[in-house]
């Protein structure tokens, strides 16, 4: 029988001994996640961890080292895929970067168990959690810190209420107004606001922009008799 020459007890050991790695490591991976209430949770990282291994240890054990290697190709590019259906656009901001990230270092660290490079694996675990743990302080504190528009690369976004009678004069004013701090709008937009009211919404195009520029331009657009309200907000999410 073919199944008989394919039971090989030592190599069941062998993969029992890399999946069982890929499982408690991605299982550590995804105790955090799962602990922040992300999108892709304990389950899931497990999932992808235990999968790497185990298409790296098939191939490992039907092509030698070169078969895993190719293998190990097609996770790195598969995980993209993955990764992508957790990234979400919402307005200005992008959702599930990290996930998406971290996903991919649990595909890295499955199939590093898959190749028998448990210790490898391990180590690999650590960063990843130092990396959504120990970083997490850091960051926040720099999040924390006002936003400089002149040395950072960001885009920001105008917004002008106006009475709806006077929408193509709002809107030619906003246009004089970005033109004289030579600043262009990649998108201008306009959506009912209530029963009388457009917002009017310009995007910029550069990505390093004066906040009090920004400023100046909106103190001057709520002077007008027409304009309701006038507010400008930046975003670092592209």
């Amino acid at each position: 029988m073919e199944l008989s020459k394919h039971i090989n007890l030592i190599s069941l050991f062998d993969t029992s001994i890399s999946l069982l790695a890929a499982f408690v490591l991605g299982g550590l991976i995804g105790l955090e996640r799962q602990y922040r209430q992300r999108t892709a949770g304990l389950r899931t990282n497990v999932l992808v961890s235990v999968g790497s291994a185990f298409f790296v240890d098939i191939a490992n054990n039907l092509g030698g080292p070169q078969g895993a290697i190719h293998v190990i190709a097609y996770v790195v590019s598969g995980i993209g895929f993955l990764g992508a259906g957790v990234i979400m656009r919402e307005g200005g901001n992008i959702r599930g970067l990290n996930t998406a990230a971290t996903l991919w270092g649990s595909a890295a660290i499955g199939a590093a168990a898959g190749a028998d490079l448990i210790l490898e694996a391990a180590i690999g675990t650590g960063f990843v959690l130092f990396a959504s743990t120990l970083l997490r302080p850091l960051v926040n504190r720099i999040n924390k810190q006002p936003i400089d528009m002149s040395t950072s690369e960001v885009s920001a976004t105008i917004y002008v209420v106006a009475d709806k009678h006077h929408q193509k004069i709002a809107m030619s004013a906003l246009s004089q107004h970005l033109d004289s701090i030579e600043c262009q709008a990649d998108d201008l937009n306009v959506h009912p606001f209530g029963d009388n009211d457009v917002e009017i919404e310009a995007k910029m195009i550069a990505t390093s922009i004066d906040n009090q520029l920004l400023d100046h331009v909106v103190d001057e657009m709520i002077k007008l008799d027409y304009v309701r309200q006038s507010f400008w907000t930046p975003s670092t999410s592209d």
